[in-house]
């Protein structure tokens, strides 16, 4: 674990968590943005990004994704998974505030964003890597989570062992290292009636390798 990529600079609120996962480099900062700001933030881009409801190919059938998402960043960022292929739209002033902060504090040039927005508890994000060919072989990753808390699935691609986190509103989390090789992650679906949450990830995306 290479504890000082994510030791916190001078306007994060937290000090970080260092995730106990194996072959990974995962810190968590909670509080990281101030409640009543992670609530305006929130509001903001619910109201203001283009939202859509995309379809990947999923064992070899068109399906709808259970969330609302929006990709973001500079032109020459396109992003391909599950055989969708996203153009980018220009970044939001609220996404290139939280991109600026997330750089201090991992180190890491990032040029796009993924938002997506988790309308109710039926809404879901598959166990998958974040291992595309345009991301890099250990890419850093900054998610930054808005809204009701839910809980967050690693899974270790080898021996099985499970690991959950729960990511708060205003909170963040650093995945980097060979973390996207050895798990998968994701958000299960629940029956419970929870209100909205609005994830935004953070990446660098080497558009020599998207061109392949």
């Amino acid at each position: 674990m290479q504890l000082n990529l994510f030791l916190p600079q001078a306007d994060t609120a937290s000090q970080p968590t260092f995730l106990p996962l194996p072959d990974a480099e995962v810190a968590y900062y909670s509080n990281w943005i101030k409640a009543s700001e992670a609530d305006q933030l929130r509001q903001q881009l619910e109201a203001e990004l283009p939202w859509r409801q995309d379809t990947i190919k999923l064992f070899g059938k068109a399906v709808k994704i259970p969330r609302l998402q929006s990709w973001h960043g500079e032109e020459s960022c396109v992003y391909t998974y599950s055989g969708l292929t996203m153009r980018p739209h220009p970044w939001h002033p609220v996404l290139l505030m939280l991109k600026k902060r997330c750089s201090k504090v991992t180190h890491t040039p990032f040029n796009s964003a993924l938002a997506n927005w988790y309308r109710h508890g039926q809404d879901s994000m598959g166990m998958h890597a974040d291992d595309e060919p345009e991301l890099g072989t250990e890419p850093t990753i900054a998610s930054v989570s808005l809204g009701h808390a839910r809980p967050f699935i690693f899974k270790h691609r080898y021996s099985g062992e499970k690991y959950v986190k729960l990511l708060e509103h205003g909170s963040l989390l650093i995945m980097a290292g060979k973390t996207q090789q050895y798990y998968t992650h994701g958000i299960a679906k629940t029956a419970k009636p929870i209100d909205g949450r609005i994830n935004l990830t953070f990446r660098y995306i080497n558009s020599r390798e998207a061109e392949k």
